[in-house]
């Protein structure tokens, strides 16, 4: 996944995707020449006073300092611009790909008594909990490379977002005043995000947990204390017990654009039907949304998807986090497909061009669906050979081609 995105609690940090927008406005070239340089020591210095203030020594202080220079990547990646949107179908199935369901059924597994454990206390699904883990940080495997305090004072030393980031900023030295981590394990994404779960440091010190019962509130190594933060972070923000994030169903002819709200008895009764699991009863209210039109999904959706949104007020996120959650309790795909995306492809027929294309002697890695450089090279490759435009772009008549080998 590209660099971590921010968090956003309420009334305590901008969302995620507003930060974000606002880092690709910067226009600082990079921070390297000896002017910068000097430029980025006189923020540093200039900072202490708020620091000191916010009751940070100046021993914690100079440490978390010691040695740091501005980081000229950590603006690179600021102004780095994505490369292509992806449908929403697209980037439900990415985020729970097989590989992601299968590695988060291992990580339930091996954690299960944590999972039970913040299930019980918080009362949000450990699966939940587990597949915002794997949409984070892919369980922990990729938790960022960016020593937190030089990447945000980095980002606040350029300007434009300097507000935002020297708030957070003094937050994470905060943490390290509270010795909750040292400056040696605070790494995370370019922008801040810290840790398993991704917290921004405004949003460590409102909903971060001590779940072990050791003194520190350690996001980054412990992942009791990890899970049990995103599960606080969840309840504070009006997760139900109980109530599930909402389910897939099947409602022909009504409309799916969640304007009318109704309980699950009140669906059942206008003839909606759940699928899969059991039946649509209960008082849980819940809208209606169909994303992709009639032919896509059905989806009933109560105010715990809403809650999913806090943490990235997005709904493709959201989707992501219920879906893949479903999938490592066992559930399996929606059973209505997404409609194909660019090139007419579908994600199950992207992923059957990178297996055959993995047969045929090309390394592609992992089949995850993502048709990145090496697929398009290996693509452009065998449209040479089948005498085709080499575009590198994948489409149907190009799959159909693969086929016949």
């Amino acid at each position: 996944m590209v660099a971590r995105p921010l968090l956003a609690p309420p009334r305590i940090t901008l969302s995620r995707r507003a930060a974000l927008a606002g880092l690709a406005t910067l226009a600082t070239p990079g921070l390297v020449g000896p002017a910068e340089a000097q430029s980025f020591e006189s923020f540093v210095a200039g900072l202490w006073p708020a620091a000191s203030s916010a009751g940070v020594s100046r021993a914690t202080f100079d440490r978390a300092f010691s040695g740091v220079q501005p980081n000229p990547r950590v603006i690179e990646l600021s102004q780095r611009q994505p490369e292509f949107r992806r449908t929403l179908g697209d980037y439900v199935d990415v985020r729970a790909s097989n590989k992601r369901v299968t590695n988060g059924r291992a990580a339930i597994r091996e954690h299960a008594a944590t999972f039970q454990a913040v299930q019980s206390r918080y009362g949000v699904p450990g699966e939940i909990v587990c597949s915002i883990w794997g949409n984070e940080t892919s369980y922990g495997t990729s938790r960022g490379e960016h020593y937190v305090i030089q990447a945000m004072a980095t980002l606040a030393a350029a300007g434009r977002r300097a507000d935002f980031f020297r708030r957070e900023l003094i937050a994470a030295l905060r943490i390290l005043q509270s010795g909750d981590t040292t400056p040696q394990n605070m790494i995370g994404s370019w922008a801040g995000a810290m840790g398993h779960v991704q917290f921004m440091p405004t949003s460590f010190h409102a909903f971060a947990v001590d779940f072990t019962g050791d003194g520190r509130r350690d996001i980054w190594t412990s992942i009791p204390d990890a899970m049990g933060s995103a599960a606080n972070y969840l309840r504070r923000n009006g997760w139900q017990p109980g109530v599930p994030w909402g389910m897939e169903v099947h409602a022909p002819g009504l409309p799916g654009n969640r304007g009318q709200r109704k309980s699950f008895d009140g669906w059942a009764a206008s003839g909606v039907r759940r699928i899969g699991e059991g039946s649509l009863v209960g008082g849980a209210e819940a809208t209606l949304w169909k994303p992709a039109g009639e032919g896509g999904p059905h989806l009933l959706l109560t105010s715990n998807f809403n809650v999913i949104k806090r943490y990235n007020n997005a709904d493709s996120y959201a989707l992501a986090v219920a879906h893949l959650g479903d999938r490592i309790r066992g559930a399996g795909r929606f059973s209505k497909p997404w409609p194909p995306g660019e090139g007419g492809l579908t994600h199950a027929d992207r992923e059957e061009i990178q297996t055959r294309l993995n047969r045929l002697g090309f390394d592609l890695g992992d089949v995850d669906g993502i048709l990145g450089d090496k697929s398009k090279q290996a693509v452009r490759t065998m449209q040479g050979r089948f005498g085709m435009p080499q575009t590198g772009e994948a489409d149907r008549a190009f799959l159909e081609r693969l086929r016949r080998g």
